[in-house]
C-alpha cells in the first residue's frame, strides 16, 4: 500500500515588519499589508540538492494584469525585502 505523505504548509521563514505572511500553499506565501491589500506572493524554489533552495518573488499589477516576477534569490530575506 502507497501512502501519499500531505505536504504542510509552513511559517514563513523570517517575520517582517509591516508585512502580513500568510501560507498560500505549501512553499508559496501571500504577502499583503496590514490592512490587507495583497502585494504578490513569494515561492520556494528547489529541494536543496544541486542548485540549493531558492526563493522566487512576484508582484501582482493593479488592473487585472498578469504578476511581474521580480526574480529568484538564495535567501528568504532577500526575495522578501522587494515587498518593503
Amino acid at each position: 500500500m502507497t501512502t501519499i505523505a500531505a505536504r504542510l504548509r509552513e511559517s514563513f521563514p523570517v517575520a517582517v515588519p509591516g508585512l502580513v505572511i500568510v501560507p498560500a500553499a505549501p512553499d508559496l506565501w501571500r504577502v499583503a499589508r496590514p490592512g490587507g491589500a495583497v502585494l504578490g506572493h513569494v515561492e520556494r524554489r528547489g529541494d536543496g540538492d544541486g542548485d540549493g533552495v531558492r526563493f522566487a518573488a512576484r508582484r501582482y499589477v493593479p488592473g487585472g494584469r498578469p504578476p511581474v516576477q521580480l526574480g529568484e534569490f538564495w535567501s528568504a530575506e532577500a526575495a522578501i525585502e522587494l515587498f518593503r
